[in-house]
């Protein structure tokens, strides 16, 4: 009981020095949560990001490389190329032209990208370290209406193929359904489709309706809305039809039995980087990405956030921890050198030099206490501030491109090409700062830490001392 008396008694005596020891660390402590708030806000934010474009549970994803091109210069056998010039549109196929009437309309649906077998998946799915893998086929349809001012540029949307037995992995694994009703394994081989919610507003798509696919009719049964970052296909479709309604190019072909995406999920996270050298090698023709690769390929303020943050904030945080760990020990050595007298006289009167060391360790031990206590409220305070006064973050994600060609995507109007589809997309990235339990138990930590330093360093000479040295010192 006197030892907490005592305690009690010395802090107060000493208030001003315990106060600006409190603060010293409350502020290094404040910092080391504000920094690690706002670090955990930016890596949320491009996570988000990342999880948008990349759905959840998907560690590696593949696509397929370039689209074939035709052999030869000239337009391969079969082919139809559609002319529009100021006299009217024309169609020619081997050679052979005629013209168009108003109100034609001719549409092709084409991969965005070279495609694989799709007995592929399952060699990937076979792979060691690889949980579970599923295809898919991502498709653009692109069409084009002649009008009685000889026509326009093609109008264009994608279109996803849906393996329906994981709908859990891949593009849809991460959507939240906004009307209507989610694929069943049962919808493997009908026409149906379910819309993205924004393309599904713009255009006027309603559960029940019918949209054109490739000149099919599909039937609506569903919208989705995808998270925020996502750059998302217009429609989704069971990946059977999409094989069956696609073209390989622009002579033609079948694309049965076809992927052009695979979405693998790894057996752990440690194995991520592993699975995508097994992929690489099994597949060389294809691209491979993990969300690490394809974090590179995102810019904006997100991650210019990220690097500062990431950068500076840590040595900033290491600075000012030393600074404070550094006055709140020179506050309590010099405290301690001034009470040398006082701890001769309990040295005469039977204390043990470690029993003085454990008193000035638990002045100090109560001071961090302080410390961390003022450092958490400081910690919040500053995450309020950077949530009010944060501008505002974008990102300028990666977007897959159309696969338009000389047949499908393209139009000549006055000996001018056109043609369709978007290299990137910019959106903006809500900036949200938190503090988990995690940081404050660390900042607790780090605030407890610098008052024992403190301490050590304050009682370990006094400890030390005769008590007729520690007498005669301010004698």
């Amino acid at each position: 009981m006197f030892f907490f008396t005592y305690l009690a008694r010395e802090l107060r005596r000493r208030l001003r020095q315990a106060i600006l020891i409190a603060l010293g660390l409350a502020v290094g402590v404040g910092l080391v949560l504000t920094v690690t708030a706002a670090s955990a806000g930016v890596r949320n934010a491009q996570a988000g990001v990342l999880k948008g474009l990349y759905g959840v549970g998907t560690d590696v994803t593949v696509s397929g490389g370039a689209i074939p091109a035709p052999s030869g210069t000239a337009v391969p056998s079969g082919a139809v190329q559609i002319t529009i010039t100021p006299n009217g549109a024309e169609m020619c196929s081997d050679g052979k032209c005629h013209s168009l009437k108003n109100g034609y309309t001719q549409s092709n649906v084409v991969p965005t990208t070279g495609w694989v077998s799709a007995t592929d998946v399952a060699k990937v799915a076979a792979l060691h370290d690889v949980a579970a893998a599923v295809g898919g086929l991502l498709l653009t349809d692109n069409t084009i209406t002649i009008s009685e001012t000889g026509g326009s540029p093609p109008s264009s949307f994608t279109v996803d193929g849906l393996d329906l037995a994981n709908l859990k992995l891949g593009p849809v694994s991460n959507a939240v359904l906004s009307s209507g009703k989610m694929f069943t394994p049962a919808d493997a081989n009908k026409n149906v489709a379910v819309v993205d919610s924004d393309y599904a507003t713009a255009n006027n798509l309603k559960v029940g309706k019918t949209i054109k696919i490739g000149g099919v009719a599909f039937t609506i049964i569903g919208s989705v809305t995808q998270p925020q970052g996502n750059t998302p296909p217009n429609v989704y479709i069971p990946l059977a039809r999409a094989q069956a309604i696609a073209s390989a190019g622009p002579a033609g072909g079948t694309l049965k039995g076809s992927v052009n995406t695979i979405y693998v999920t790894a057996a752990s996270a440690a194995d991520i980087n592993a699975v995508a050298s097994e992929i690489s090698k099994l597949l060389p023709s294809a691209t491979v990405t993990t969300a690490s690769s394809l974090a590179s390929e995102v810019t904006g303020s997100v991650t210019t956030a990220a690097k500062l943050v990431n950068d500076l904030g840590k040595w900033l945080s290491v600075l000012v921890l030393i600074a404070a760990f550094a006055v709140a020990a020179l506050l309590t050595m010099a405290g301690v050198a001034r009470r040398v007298r006082e701890f001769g006289t309990l040295k005469a009167l039977g204390w043990r030099g470690r029993r003085i060391v454990g008193q000035v360790m638990a002045e100090s031990l109560a001071v961090g206490v302080a410390g961390a206590a003022l450092g958490v409220g400081l910690g919040y305070a500053g995450v309020a501030i950077i949530d009010k006064v944060a501008p505002k973050l974008s990102e300028t994600l990666p977007a897959q491109s159309g696969g338009a060609n000389i047949l499908q995507g393209t139009t000549t109007a006055n000996g001018v090409t056109k043609s369709i589809g978007a290299a990137t997309q910019t959106v903006s990235v809500p900036l949200t700062t938190t503090i988990d339990i995690a940081a404050i138990i660390a900042a607790v930590l780090l605030a407890l830490a610098g008052g024992l330093l403190a301490g050590a360093f304050g009682s370990w000479r006094t400890g030390r001392l005769r008590p007729a040295d520690a007498l005669a010192s301010v004698g």
